[in-house]
């Protein structure tokens, strides 16, 4: 069989009117050296954003409209998958990389479920990342009524703020600190029209089982317009407190040197009995007796594992493990987790 190099993959969700069609078109318009297949799919027997999109030589628009892309045809996204690696194997078709543009009204985790689970698009695909565009304008009261908005912000790993200018210097704060209490781990950038630089939101590498886990330990947006702003007060490390209710929100466990067997056995009660509630976790881990650093990371009830890079200092030596999650026994399981240490 031919070699192919991995098709990078990137989701790209947000509640309806959130801005990704607009995203896109930006990036169409700046980004000529790259040719990039888009799969979109709305509700209904005929899919308008397919029209709003600006075509040319470099792009193919693959539309689904029996149905919602990541539930009800989840199976035809495995199929259009396979089409496009066969494509690709006869040199029918080019591309660099595949966005996934989810309808507004979607939940991201079937579609995440899939790159996963099948072993061909596991193969022959690189998911890279999540990225959820938030209309700030409209975002607190579709939290209210639309649980999939909390989803959506949940799995992210990327958030790109969208509409900040229809929102008063007051209601930010208040944004971010409901953005960060359901999502405390991804990067918060803002959006003009649409602008913003690719870098921000492509080729980020989210589901490299790597040993990067960073936590926002505070409220920031990186306007990449100006300069990054640092000055809201920050987060405790040790649970995202619920000031409203929202059903979706970030829990840290943390702790040092753990015993292999004992967070093994965690590990998998803890999907076992909440792996359904579970949108993303990712754990940096120190192990006794090993050099290096053992990864976790997860979509519900799908995990994977590995070695990362080696502990270069001792006194860094630090297991840290983040679960966004709708609501789980905080208390009794943070017992249960220390309960793995290396004595």
């Amino acid at each position: 069989m031919t070699s192919l190099s991995l098709l990078p993959v990137t989701i790209l969700t947000g509640f309806l009117g959130s801005g990704k069609t607009t995203l896109i078109n930006y990036l169409l318009n700046h980004n000529q050296n790259e040719k990039i297949l888009i799969i979109e799919n709305e509700f209904g027997a005929v899919n308008l954003d397919s029209g709003l999109l600006k075509k040319d030589a470099n792009i193919e628009i693959v539309e689904m409209t029996n149905g919602c892309i990541c539930c009800s045809v989840q199976g035809e996204l495995a199929e259009a998958l396979y089409q496009l690696h066969q494509k690709r194997l006869d040199g029918l078709v080019q591309f660099d990389r595949l966005i996934i543009e989810t309808t507004g009204l979607a939940d991201p985790a079937p579609i995440l479920q899939t790159f996963f689970i099948d072993e061909l698009i596991r193969a022959t695909i690189q998911l890279d990342a999540v990225i959820t565009l938030v209309d700030s304008e409209h975002i607190l009261q579709q939290l209210d009524e639309h649980r999939v908005a909390s989803s959506q912000i949940g799995f992210a790993d990327r958030i790109i703020l969208t509409k900040t200018d229809r929102i008063t210097a007051e209601q930010k704060p208040d944004i971010l600190a409901r953005i960060n209490q359901i999502n405390n781990k991804a990067l918060i950038f803002e959006a003009f029209n649409g602008q913003i630089p690719k870098a921000e939101w492509l080729d980020i590498h989210a589901f490299d089982l790597n040993d990067e886990l960073e936590l926002n330990k505070g409220f920031f947006v990186i306007d990449t317009s100006k300069q990054l702003k640092a000055d809201f007060k920050p987060f405790s490390t040790a649970i995202i407190k619920q000031s409203w209710n929202d059903d979706i929100c970030s829990y840290v466990f943390e702790a040092g040197e753990l015993d292999l067997k004992k967070i093994g056995t965690f590990t998998e009660q803890l999907i076992e009995q909440h792996g359904n509630d579970m949108l993303r976790y990712k754990g940096v881990l120190a192990i006794k007796d090993q050099p290096q650093r053992l990864i976790v990371q997860g979509v519900h009830k799908v995990v994977g594992f590995d070695y990362g890079a080696p502990w270069e200092n001792p006194n860094e030596r630090i297991s840290r493990f983040v679960i966004i999650s709708r609501k789980l026994p905080f208390d009794e399981l943070k017992q249960a987790f220390m309960q793995t240490v290396s004595t």
